[in-house]
């Protein structure tokens, strides 16, 4: 087989393949032998039949045609493979040669994928939270854990909300009770927003020994008319959190001060966000990127990044032992809708892919062999597999193409991130210190103590020499 390559106005290529008379017609061989299983002839048994009988009888054409269908998009795909052509859709072909005789010849229309020109790129500017952990955020932290040792006190006074309320309850649709709003003696948290809204509106203010009456709309929207409700307020009583100290320290955690105990809380806090925040500003850095993309994406680039979301939702459910099938009828949707659902933002996508390629372009942050050799060996070790092997399999099929424009995004990314500008809420730029998830600081701390105890012991043995 033969290929040449033709760039095109309107991001197409085009392919001219010519394969040899005597290549294809092995497939037209081919193609006469799977014809002879499905045509009888009188004499011959199903499939016996020879290829000049056939060519007699049907005419040579027959098998020809047969074999091109089968020629074609074989060896389409192989120059697709010998060019490195990134092709996004259905190409356009014509047979321009070997439907009566001779060699194959015929040419492909490739769409490809478009080359964006995107600008002021290299210092984005991102916001994100702040990784380490605030004041409030403590605060926040360990007012949950107070929750969970309050006491209830009872007060003399309107009902607020957070309060915890001892409550009769009479709810009735059309003069009938109705299950679940019909009890006595009911703890309820004022402002919980349990059952329907009107509840909460008519216990504030209230008192204990009061009834309040109001109606409300029914919660479930088949049911016609209001529901009417009685309550009767028996008690009220404040939540009281136990006071900040070593004494709760001690009792509400493993530390016997509460210093330590906010030291802690502090710490773990700051984890957590440090572990997400250089996540969190790569994705904005990303999207920010795409944002400055004007082009309009390709319709068949936007329908690909859809059905790749649906296949990774797919996978996931599979995983869980879950088929797509069965979670549709469960959440009451169909494929089209999930489709519809899930091409919100698929613009958006797709422009940061092809921004993020033009930089790898401009900025030349192609892999190189170096490169892909980690990667390969990386892929080895994963898998137990050769890493030439694998080199092999990834290549023979024609996925290089797509490994390689996977490497440069990722080196794309790390170029941008490394002179992005990140500032948190207040627009104070982030130390990148900071940015760092725990465990690589950590890793840092000890690499850097072991190096320290080597030099002195190494200082040690030196003096011990002299």
């Amino acid at each position: 087989m033969n290929s040449t390559r033709e760039i095109l106005d309107g991001d197409r290529v085009k392919l001219s393949v010519a394969v040899d008379e005597k290549e294809f017609d092995k497939a037209v061989d081919v193609a006469f032998r799977r014809i002879a299983k499905e045509v009888r002839l009188p004499g011959f048994r199903p499939g016996k039949a020879p290829r000049k009988i056939l060519e007699a009888r049907l005419g040579v054409d027959a098998g020809r045609q047969e074999a091109i269908q089968d020629a074609v998009p074989e060896h389409y795909v192989k120059a697709l493979i010998e060019h490195q052509i990134d092709a996004i859709d259905s190409p356009q072909f014509e047979v321009t040669g070997g439907e009566s005789g001779g060699a194959l010849t015929f040419t492909a229309m490739v769409p490809v994928r478009p080359k964006v020109t995107v600008t002021d790129y290299q210092s984005l500017r991102v916001e994100i939270p702040n990784p380490l952990a605030s004041d409030e955020d403590v605060d926040q932290q360990i007012d949950a854990l107070r929750q969970q040792f309050s006491t209830l006190e009872d007060v003399d006074r309107p009902v607020e909300d957070g309060d915890q309320v001892t409550i009769d309850i009479d709810g009735t649709h059309d003069g009938e009770a109705v299950e679940g709003l019909t009890t006595s003696d009911y703890l309820y948290e004022v402002g919980a927003g349990a059952v329907v809204p009107e509840i909460d509106e008519n216990l504030r203010g209230a008192s204990s020994g009061e009834t309040v009456t109001f109606d409300a709309d029914h919660p479930d929207p088949d049911e016609d008319g209001k529901l009417n409700f009685s309550i009767e307020v028996k008690k009220v009583q404040e939540r009281v959190l136990p006071e900040v100290d070593d004494e709760f320290a001690a009792q509400a955690s493993e530390f016997a001060t509460a210093d330590e105990l906010r030291e802690d809380t502090k710490k773990r806090i700051t984890d957590m966000k440090r572990s997400q925040a250089a996540s969190q500003a790569r994705d904005l850095m990303a999207q920010a990127l795409g944002e400055l993309v004007t082009l309009d994406p390709p319709a068949s680039l936007i329908e690909t990044e859809v059905t790749n979301r649906l296949q990774d939702m797919a996978m996931r459910l599979q995983s869980q032992g879950m088929d797509l099938e069965r979670y549709l009828e469960a959440i009451g949707q169909d494929v089209a809708t999930l489709r519809e659902s899930f091409s919100e933002g698929a613009d958006l996508s797709v422009k940061v892919d092809l921004a993020l390629r033009c930089v790898v372009a401009a900025e030349g942050l192609e892999p190189d062999e170096e490169k892909f050799d980690e990667y390969f060996a990386l892929l080895a070790t994963q898998m137990g597999s050769d890493a030439e092997d694998a080199r092999e399999v990834l290549t023979s099929s024609g996925r290089m193409i797509d490994l390689e424009a996977d490497l440069g995004k990722q080196a794309a990314i790390e170029w941008l991130y490394g002179r992005a500008e990140i500032v948190d809420e207040d627009g104070t730029a982030i130390n990148r210190a900071d940015l760092e998830p725990p465990e690589v600081e950590e890793l840092v701390e000890t690499n850097a103590t072991a190096d320290e105890e080597a030099a002195d012991e190494g200082e040690a043995e030196e003096e011990d020499n002299q």
